[in-house]
C-alpha cells in the first residue's frame, strides 16, 4: 500500500501510546452476548475481548456463527442478551451508522449507477460533507488502494472484480473509522487477485494502524492476515489464539481437525510411560494430564527415517496415496500389523526419487511433537 496517508486516511497511532491503550481496554469487548432466532441460539454466552489495532479473524464452519457475530460487533443486529463494549461503552443499541466503525461486506454492496468516487465518498454524503470536500479525500484514497486518479468519474461497473474490491476498501476507510468489519471480502476472486489483496489489506492494516475484524472461510486468509485467530462452533468460540498457536496447539479434536490435516490416536497412561493402542507404539518415560485422551500431530511432525534411523516412535508401512503439495507432498501410510490399524499421515520432500505409493517407508515421532487434546 502507498506510504501516502491522503485525505480521510489517519496515520497509524504512536505505538507506545496504542500499546498502553491496548493494556488499559480493548477496542472491543463482549459479555455473554447471544443472539436467538426463536429456540435456536445462533451465538451463545460468547465472551470475548479484541485488542486495540489488532488484526482479528473468526473462523469456523458452515452455520457457526461468525457473521452472526460480526453483524452485532457491527451494529447491524442487536444481541439477544449480553452486552456490546467498544473501548468500554456499552452500544447494544447504537445504531451503525452511529458508531466509529464500518464494513466492507461479501457483496461490496457498491451503488451500481454511481462513479467510483461518488460510491467512495458515499458515508461522507450521508454526514453533510460538501461535495468538493468529500471528492478529494475519494481522490486521496485512490492512491491508498492502488487505484489511478482517472478512476475518480469511471463508473464502478466498469471496474474489475479486483478494482471493485478496492472500491468497497476504499469506501470502508473515507469516514476514517476505528474500526473495520470484513464479512469474507475476498470469498468470490480468483487466487491469485484473492493472494494480492490478501498482502495489501495486511499492508494496510500496519500503515493505519486500525483494528481489523475479519470473517473468513479460508483458512489460508486467516493464517498468514491475523495476529489472533478465533475459532467457532455450534454459536460459541473454542479457542483464540494466534494463528500458529491454534494451528500448533489446538485444545480439542475439533479445533485440530478444523484448521488442517492431523493424525489423532488414542492414547493411555501407563505405568511406565504413554501409550498409542491403536498403533501398538508406546512413549517411554512420558506422560499425561489424565488417565486417557487423544494425542495429536501435524502430518510434517513425522519426519521420514533412512536406513538404520531412530526416533522415539516409529510407524512403518507402505504408501497408499499421495498428495503433492508444492516442494513437499503428503503420503497415506497403512501401518504394519493389524489391518484396523488408522492410516497415518506424514510428509516429505516432494522430490523425483521421492517414495511413491506401493513404497514402503518409515516415519519417525517426538513425543514433543505431539499434543493431548479433549474430544
Amino acid at each position: 500500500m502507498s506510504d501516502r496517508t491522503g485525505p480521510g486516511f489517519a496515520p497509524a497511532r504512536d505505538a507506545t501510546a496504542q500499546e498502553q491503550l491496548s493494556v488499559e481496554q480493548p477496542a472491543l469487548a463482549l459479555r455473554g452476548v447471544t443472539r436467538a432466532f426463536g429456540a435456536s441460539r445462533a451465538v451463545d454466552a460468547v465472551d470475548l475481548e479484541i485488542r486495540e489495532g489488532e488484526f482479528f479473524t473468526i473462523v469456523g464452519p458452515s452455520g457457526s456463527g461468525k457473521s452472526t457475530l460480526l453483524r452485532m460487533l457491527a451494529g447491524l443486529d442487536r444481541p439477544t442478551a449480553g452486552d456490546i463494549l467498544l473501548r468500554g461503552r456499552r452500544v447494544n443499541d447504537v445504531p451503525a451508522n452511529a458508531r466509529p466503525t464500518a464494513m466492507v461486506f461479501q457483496s461490496l454492496a457498491l451503488f451500481d449507477h454511481m462513479s467510483v468516487g461518488d460510491n467512495i465518498a458515499f458515508a461522507l454524503k450521508m454526514r453533510g460533507v460538501a461535495r468538493t470536500e468529500r471528492l478529494e479525500r475519494a481522490r486521496g484514497l485512490l492512491d491508498v488502494v492502488h487505484l489511478p486518479a482517472s478512476y475518480l468519474d469511471k463508473p464502478v461497473t466498469q471496474c474489475s472484480g479486483g478494482e471493485r474490491q478496492r472500491v468497497a476498501l476504499a469506501r470502508a476507510l473515507a469516514s476514517d473509522p476505528d474500526i473495520l468489519f470484513f464479512d469474507e471480502p475476498l470469498s468470490a476472486i480468483d487466487n491469485r487477485l484473492r493472494k494480492l489483496l490478501q498482502v495489501e489489506i495486511k499492508e494496510l492494516h500496519r500503515r493505519t494502524g486500525k483494528t481489523f475484524v475479519y470473517i473468513t472461510h479460508a483458512l489460508e486468509e486467516a493464517m498468514v492476515m491475523s495476529d489472533r485467530v478465533a475459532l467457532m462452533r455450534a454459536g460459541k468460540i473454542v479457542q483464540v489464539a494466534p494463528p500458529l498457536e491454534i494451528y500448533d496447539r489446538p485444545t480439542s479434536r475439533f479445533v485440530a481437525e478444523f484448521m488442517g490435516e492431523v493424525n489423532v490416536w488414542c492414547a493411555v497412561r501407563e505405568a511406565g510411560g504413554v501409550a498409542l493402542p491403536e498403533l501398538g507404539l508406546a512413549f517411554p518415560g512420558e506422560t499425561l494430564p489424565q488417565a486417557e485422551g487423544l494425542l495429536v500431530a501435524r502430518p510434517e511432525k513425522l519426519a521420514m527415517l533412512g536406513e538404520g534411523g531412530g526416533a522415539q516412535a516409529i510407524v512403518a508401512g507402505t504408501i497408499v496415496d499421495e498428495f503433492v503439495l508444492g516442494s513437499r507432498k503428503q503420503i497415506h501410510l497403512r501401518p504394519d500389523g493389524d489391518a484396523s490399524r488408522p492410516i497415518v499421515f506424514g510428509e516429505i520432500p516432494a522430490t523425483p526419487d521421492a517414495p511413491a505409493p506401493g513404497a514402503r517407508v518409515r516415519l519417525g515421532l517426538a513425543f514433543a511433537d505431539c499434543r493431548f487434546v479433549t474430544e
